[in-house]
């Protein structure tokens, strides 16, 4: 796990002060890879590269990075690649290894495969490849977007980072993108390659950029689709799902470094912790966050019968108010835009704890994506059996579940039943996609305050529409695979973004075994009669790993994700925090934001809010980039 950066002028001409303008980079990157930093210059400077290194594989300088190879290809690498071995050991004829590392297993691979290299890549990765024989600057992204990689052109110069951040001192002046503050109001996150800051972009997950002759090629070199096999028993997908856990969970702990493991007292991670424990051959440490004085908010109780099953170590961290108003700010700023939800918070200060122990941990991050472990699906559904049963239409492939048979797994539920009565108050029985837009539109309550007359609405819910209804990936069999699709493509790369970002901002590095495409690949051909059976979030999932789980665990039907206090802390502790911040918001006439129609006493008044974390999170980036923009500007002047 890394971070890495890099300038090319695509016309071949020298460029401005190019050590200057990398080792900026590289500071501004230095928390992603604490243990060694470089960089690398062409001798006729029109291209370079930088790199800030955290060591897990291979530990010796001989790793270090920018890496040449054999054949003078150089590579600037952030991830992992969990099946170097497999790759070295078949590219031992082809290619004289100098190193132990992944890093050189991608050299040798591209030396052999060119750009179809990334077919034979099994992990998390970004990178970029300079071809000096050819005269090309290839560069590629994991297939779920694991790791980041942002991109910035000016003057026809093409700038790349691991974090935005690191481009902000190119750009002319920063400026917010129209486009993508309509999509961060509407899903506190943004699709698509645009990103909140105007002019830099994002390389999609698995995608990749192949810069030659002065023009700039960008493709899609994996999907998933849903290629549904109706053929498929359960009990066949619950011994392969077994069978391709276990062996990404195998890869996800290869290392030279020891590795442990969040425990939040979900399925997800509970079950990662029993498979990798079992495969690691004795128990991995686990890593918690809590709210002691806060009941409703602590899950510990969970995380210790996960570590129990194990006979493992459990580190608890007792988070406090203060640490949220002592550490918020740097959260935005590692983050580099502003943050879906409060969740980054516990996250950023468990993986603190974790860095203090150890350099890799595993995470669950992909579990409710792949399996179906959203309520909302449940919600969406529910409305479309009731529908299915008024028309007598469940013959149609679009309903894989009876009204009969979800009515006994409600239970779920009961939380959100203010959501019920808000979501079918209007547009009940209207089209899918634009129901499951309405579920996870989370602009409804910002109308007051936002000026929409700059922004186009509209627009994002046709970008929706083009990944919900999309029939190359998602055919009508079931509207599960449809919400669980869009979520996949969309709503993960967010939070994987928060996962990146959160660790790394201590040099810690994230795995996420549920991420294996393998894995992936296969859930997308499964049945959603079997994946969703009888509306049961994580069916699949449950069925197949029964006994890994502890029963209370796998039985609870009230985990809230990473829940925190925020409602309590608002209205106590935090509340001038909150006051100070949003007075400067309306203060300030900030860009989009109608500051007459701010009003503080309701925004903090007895409740917490997604209108108040977003307009509080708007204002903390605000203050974190475009109030420094100077700053950024002095440290390339």
């Amino acid at each position: 796990m890394c971070g890495i950066s890099g300038i090319f002028n695509m016309n071949f001409q020298e460029l401005d002060a190019p050590e200057k303008k990398i080792k900026t980079m590289i500071k501004l990157l230095s928390h992603r890879g604490p243990d060694f930093h470089n960089h690398w210059i062409h001798p006729n400077k029109f291209v370079g590269f930088g790199h800030n290194r955290l060591s897990i594989i291979d530990l010796s300088d001989n790793a270090n990075q920018p890496m040449e190879g054999i054949d003078n290809n150089l590579i600037t690498y952030n991830g992992e690649i969990y099946n170097y071995k497999e790759i070295r050991s078949s590219l031992n004829n082809d290619w004289n290894f100098k190193t132990n590392s992944d890093t050189e297993c991608i050299l040798s691979a591209y030396s052999k495969y060119g750009v179809k290299c990334l077919d034979n890549l099994r992990g998390m990765f970004s990178f970029s490849i300079w071809n000096p024989n050819k005269n090309e600057l290839f560069c590629a992204r994991d297939r779920f977007g694991i790791k980041p990689f942002y991109y910035f052109i000016k003057d026809n110069v093409f700038y790349f980072a691991s974090e935005a951040k690191a481009l902000l001192p190119f750009v002319d002046s920063i400026q917010t993108n129209k486009k993508a503050f309509a999509e961060y109001l509407t899903y506190q996150y943004t699709i698509g390659e645009t990103t909140l800051f105007k002019g830099i972009k994002k390389l999609l997950p698995g995608h990749a950029i192949l810069i030659k002759n002065n023009s700039i090629k960008i493709w899609k070199y994996w999907d998933v689709k849903y290629n549904v096999d109706f053929n498929l028993s359960s009990e066949f997908c619950y011994e392969k799902l077994n069978n391709l856990m276990n062996e990404s969970i195998k890869y996800h702990l290869i290392g030279d470094v020891e590795i442990g493991s969040y425990v939040s007292g979900g399925i997800d991670s509970s079950l990662l912790l029993n498979l990798a424990t079992k495969s690691n051959q004795k128990p991995l440490k686990g890593f918690h966050g809590f709210f002691s004085n806060y009941k409703d908010y602590d899950e510990s109780h969970y995380a210790k019968k996960a570590t129990e099953l194990i006979n493992g170590e459990l580190f608890t961290l007792d988070i406090s108010s203060n640490d949220f108003s002592n550490n918020i700010e740097k959260i935005i700023y590692y983050l580099d835009f502003p943050t879906a939800g409060p969740g980054s918070f516990p996250q950023y200060m468990v993986s603190k704890l974790a860095s203090e122990h150890l350099k890799v941990v595993i995470g669950g991050q992909g579990g409710d994506e792949i399996f179906g472990g959203y309520a909302r699906y449940v919600i969406g559904y529910l409305e479309q059996c009731l529908l299915a049963a008024i028309d007598g239409s469940y013959k149609n492939g679009n309903y894989i579940v009876t009204l009969e048979s979800i009515i006994p797994n409600l239970g779920i539920l009961k939380e959100y039943k203010p959501l019920i009565k808000s979501f079918w108050s209007q547009g009940l029985f209207d089209s899918m996609d634009e129901r499951y837009f309405s579920l996870i539109d989370r602009s409804k309550t910002l109308s007051n305050e936002i000026n929409w007359n700059e922004l186009d609405k509209s627009k994002v819910f046709e970008n929706f529409k083009n990944i919900f209804n999309n029939k190359n990936n998602v055919q009508k069999e079931a509207y599960f695979d449809k919400m669980t699709h869009f979520d996949f493509k969309s709503l993960l790369p967010a939070l994987l973004h928060v996962e990146d970002r959160m660790s790394m901002a201590h040099g810690l590095e994230s795995r996420v075994p549920f991420l294996d495409h393998e894995i992936v690949e296969f859930v997308a051909t499964i049945p959603a009669n079997i994946k969703f059976e009888n509306g049961k979030m994580k069916n699949l999932l449950k069925k197949t790993f029964a006994n890994s789980i502890p029963v209370d665990i796998l039985n609870r039907r009230d985990k809230m994700g990473f829940p925190v206090p925020l409602k309590e802390w608002f209205n106590s502790s935090l509340q001038n925090f909150v006051i100070d911040n949003l007075n400067n918001l309306k203060m300030k006439n900030r860009p989009f934001i109608n500051s007459k129609t701010i009003n503080l006493d309701k925004l903090v008044d007895n409740q917490f809010s997604r209108k108040t974390w977003a307009l509080l999170s708007l204002e903390l980036w605000y203050q974190q980039f475009h109030d420094n923009e100077q700053k950024f500007k002095k440290m390339i002047n």
